[in-house]
């Protein structure tokens, strides 16, 4: 068990937006309570959660960022559903200093209620949908609760995993790349773990703050920047891993994601950096579901990236 020399929290970046020409209005809090509001004015919105913890005995020089995947918040990391310790605490005991985002619009960032900042309307996600896209089980078999055999995320917690589901717009990601970036600048050289959605911005944000970064882990990573961004000066020396759970055979969805991830990789390598892309089936954790930092060995497959970390950053 970790002892904490510090624990805190602070929020970073956002921007400013004038509301004008709106009518006041009466809003009542209470049935019994009301207050006349001025909607006009100067609101700041995109602004970044983040909570950090120190480690007593801090044994590795850089910290952890750990960025989550749509739809989800900085939760992700703490608890897996069934009530394990998630990788927050498991990467704590190695002794990392570990800063967790909640990133634009998600969790305790907050959302902008403000017409018109954002394009679009935000986005949920069913417990079917995520049983598809996280390859719990082919989307047919979902009614029927028949997952793919060896897959190792706790199903019988399913409903304590969907209480984590946040909507999320579409429409927010150069503003979250943008707080991303505000973030690893406060924080200095760093280690950054993403994963999904979290993935492509997290990999966007690494390149335009390349200086900062000590490494990169990219777990299931959901989209890439452009190839015209990766270069040497943008992908510099620093290590890339790589990683990619089971069942991806069994989704149109991750077969090209895994071609895109694969396209990705030998281009990095290409201009002067290093990728080590990795099946976390073929290093022993079969039923690796795209939720591996919740399955039932994410103890063992945090472990397992702390060394990688600890030899390659």
């Amino acid at each position: 068990m970790y002892a904490l020399k510090d624990f805190g929290s602070f929020h970073i970046g956002g921007r400013i937006i004038e509301v004008r020409d709106q009518p006041k209005r009466t809003i009542w809090f209470t049935e019994t309570s009301s207050h006349d509001q001025d909607p006009n004015g100067e609101f700041l919105v995109e602004q970044i959660y983040v909570q950090y913890f120190i480690p007593e005995k801090q044994k590795f020089k850089w910290p952890l960022v750990l960025l989550h995947g749509g739809g989800l918040t900085g939760a992700c990391w703490e608890t897996t559903p069934d009530g394990r310790p998630g990788w927050l605490h498991n990467f704590l005991n190695e002794g990392y200093a570990v800063y967790v985002i909640d990133n634009v619009e998600r969790g305790r960032s907050g959302f902008c209620a403000i017409e018109g900042v954002w394009e679009g309307d935000p986005v949920p996600r069913t417990l079917k949908e995520a049983w598809e896209i996280f390859r719990f089980g082919r989307l047919e078999n979902f009614e029927i609760n028949e997952p793919f055999e060896g897959q190792k995320f706790p199903l019988q917690s399913l409903t304590s995993f969907q209480r984590q589901f946040v909507p999320r717009w579409t429409s927010t990601s150069d503003a979250q790349i943008r707080g991303i970036g505000e973030v690893l600048k406060k924080i200095g050289p760093c280690v950054l773990i993403c994963h999904s959605q979290g993935g492509f911005l997290g990999s966007r944000a690494a390149v335009e703050n390349s200086d900062i970064i000590r490494g990169v882990v990219c777990a299931e990573s959901s989209g890439w920047p452009r190839l015209d961004d990766l270069t040497e000066e943008t992908v510099g020396q620093q290590p890339w891993l790589v990683l990619l759970g089971d069942f991806i055979d069994q989704s149109e969805r991750w077969i090209a994601a895994e071609k895109e991830t694969q396209l990705v990789c030998k281009h990095i390598d290409s201009v002067g950096g290093r990728t080590n892309l990795v099946h976390l089936p073929q290093i022993g954790f079969e039923g690796a579901t795209h939720m591996f930092m919740m399955d039932s060995h994410s103890a063992e497959i945090a472990a397992w990236i702390s060394e990688w970390i600890k030899t390659s950053c």
